[in-house]
Parts: structure tokens; C-alpha cells; sequence
């Protein structure tokens, strides 16, 4: 018997998006498309979803708005299918969307930081600009801040302010309120 060498046969990133959209991912977790990369996440761990958590109630507390807040929506993207953990739009826009949807009309997503931040901090805030989405929210649990992206421009946004925790940020109309990042300690 003769061996035979492997022979790799990479997925275009049609083939590769595909397959991806036919993945069964295991239960409770995250499958995303990034930036070509299919990118599979475990369920969070506690302090992550209190933070999600966190963030939302003041969302719905303060925001001089009435709004959705989703954590599992899935976007499309042009640099990807992204899950981001909370995605806020004006209240009822979700009630007829499928489950992939385009990030038209989005306000604003936020992403706490888990097992791999540079995804989070790199290709999900150029693809999340390159949609037009107007504000990115990074709860940084590594290096314990909160950094607002606003204006996108391109692959990037042009605006960042960034406090650590415990410094309030004060977010855009039509939120138009301050954030108190303190329980996020």
C-alpha cells in the first residue's frame, strides 16, 4: 500500500460562508462569521452576562427613547455575520426580521469582552463601522474600561471616548444619557 500525502483544499469564502450558515453549533453557544473566520464561542460566564445585563437595564431606564434590546441578533455585515451581545434599535424594528439581518437602523451594540477581546476590540468595531452602525459600546473586562465608538467612517470610527470603570460616559442623542459604568466593576 502506497501512502497517500494530504492535500489541503481551502474553501473559497463563498464555500466558507456556507458551510457557516449550515453549521449546527453546540447548544447555548455563539457562531459567527468574521472577517472569513468562523468563529465558535461557549456560553458566557456569569460576570459577562451581568454586565450585559447591567447595560441593559439602564438602557431601558434612562434612554430619552422607547427601544429593543437583543442579545442573540444576528448581523450582516461586510466584514461578516456577527452576534454582538447587545444590539439596540428603536422599539418594535425586530418584530419582523429573520434571523440574519442587515444592520440597517441599528442605534447602537455593545460587546463585553470574554475568552478572545481582539475580536471584539479589532474586527467586530471595523465591521460594525463598515455597516453604518452609529455607536459601538467595548466593556473592556481585561483592561477595565468602557470605550464609546461613534461616526463611522469607512472601516473605522473616527470618534472614541474612553473612561475605566467607574468614570461615567455620557452617550449620544438619541440615548442622551450618562452612562454609569460603576457596576461594571
Amino acid at each position: 500500500m502506497v501512502a497517500m500525502p494530504a492535500v489541503e483544499h481551502p474553501l473559497g469564502e463563498d464555500s466558507l460562508l456556507q458551510a457557516f450558515l449550515e453549521l449546527d453549533a453546540p447548544v447555548g453557544s455563539k457562531a459567527e462569521f468574521i472577517e472569513g473566520e468562523i468563529v465558535v464561542t461557549p456560553p458566557p460566564s456569569g460576570q459577562h452576562e451581568g454586565a450585559v445585563s447591567k447595560l441593559a437595564k439602564q438602557f431601558f431606564r434612562s434612554a430619552a427613547i422607547d427601544l429593543d434590546i437583543a442579545g442573540v441578533k444576528g448581523l450582516i455585515t461586510p466584514k461578516g455575520r456577527f452576534i454582538p451581545d447587545g444590539t439596540i434599535v428603536p422599539a418594535d424594528q425586530f418584530d419582523h426580521l429573520d434571523s440574519w439581518a442587515p444592520a440597517g437602523g441599528v442605534l447602537l451594540v455593545f460587546e463585553v469582552t470574554s475568552i478572545n477581546p481582539h475580536k471584539d476590540r479589532e474586527p467586530k468595531r471595523r465591521g460594525y463601522a463598515a455597516a453604518g452602525i452609529p455607536c459601538y459600546l467595548l466593556i473592556d473586562r481585561d483592561e477595565r474600561t468602557v470605550t464609546l465608538f461613534t461616526n463611522p467612517e469607512g472601516d473605522d470610527y473616527i470618534t472614541r471616548t474612553k473612561v475605566e470603570f467607574g468614570k461615567p460616559i455620557d452617550l449620544p442623542a438619541p440615548f442622551s444619557f450618562t452612562l454609569d459604568t460603576a457596576p461594571l466593576r
